[in-house]
């Protein structure tokens, strides 16, 4: 599977997936051939991938696992051992990547605060990669003004055909910084566009496909979720579709600024 960033461009979101459903979810996508687990320490669901992991019986470097700082964990030396209890929670020694999930809320601690901490991760060797989540353009630069350059691998953010995201997405690719989609299907709202069923229809593929498919031929990662074996298998599919000039076109031109994820504490975003 393409990479980007050393990210593989295919993820499972595991928002949600809790509990033993939660553990035979994670499983059944291993089992279709998912290797890139996303999950967060507010997911809860760190313990449930780390089982899946271990029952798939597979080695620990065929998964490429990305988990994110709660924003309860980004005071003052707070990071780092947060991330520590989520590599045991996890069962792994290393983390592939870790994100901040947000800006602190309302501010309340200054990227000054948890971006150095982020930094000392990477440098202890606790996490492979670091990156951010939901942070506009303002917010990245001055994050590289504080830990340098060439350390922000990926910016996790809502991105869809619906709510496309240039100028942000732009920036990070001039920046080198890969971008994943949260909400690549727009929360199943992909399946009532008539233009992206027209297309759907015209590929023999599902709309949720057509979705998957545009956002990774623009270089982005993706991470839909679900808990439904044959939804599992159908969005793993979108890696074998290729969408033409002519669906491409169509696409971008379904980019509404539809914002689906807005938290009233959270960053004005570009």
């Amino acid at each position: 599977m393409k990479t980007i960033n050393a990210i593989p461009q295919l993820g499972l979101g595991t928002a949600k997936r809790n509990g033993p459903e939660g553990v035979a979810a994670i499983e059944a996508a291993i089992e279709i051939g998912y290797r890139h687990l996303d999950t967060a320490q507010d997911y809860r669901s760190e313990a449930e991938c780390g089982e899946a992991m271990r029952h798939s019986g597979l080695p620990r470097e065929d998964f490429f696992v990305t988990t994110k700082v709660s924003t309860s964990n980004l005071g003052p030396g707070d990071v780092v051992p947060s991330l520590r209890r989520s590599a045991e929670e996890l069962g792994i020694d290393v983390i592939d990547l870790a994100l901040v999930h947000w800006p602190a809320k309302n501010g309340e601690y200054p990227l000054e605060t948890y971006m150095p901490q982020m930094a000392e991760a990477l440098s202890l060797g606790l996490v492979r990669q670091i990156g951010v989540s939901n942070f506009p353009i303002a917010y990245l630069e001055r994050s590289e003004a504080i830990i340098g350059e060439n350390l922000i691998a990926n910016n996790q953010v809502e991105v869809h055909p619906f709510l496309q995201n240039r100028a942000l997405v732009a920036h990070c690719r001039s920046r080198g910084i890969a971008v994943t989609c949260y909400m690549p299907i727009a929360g199943g709202r992909v399946a009532s566009e008539p233009e992206i069923c027209r297309i759907a229809e015209k590929h023999g593929a599902t709309p949720e496909q057509v979705s998957l498919a545009y956002l990774m031929a623009l270089d982005l990662i993706v991470i839909p979720s679900s808990a439904d074996a044959g939804r599992l298998r159908a969005n793993f599919g979108a890696t074998g579709l290729t969408l033409d000039d002519d669906d491409m076109r169509a696409m971008a031109a379904l980019d509404r600024g539809e914002r689906l994820i807005v938290r009233d504490w959270g960053p004005v975003f570009d």
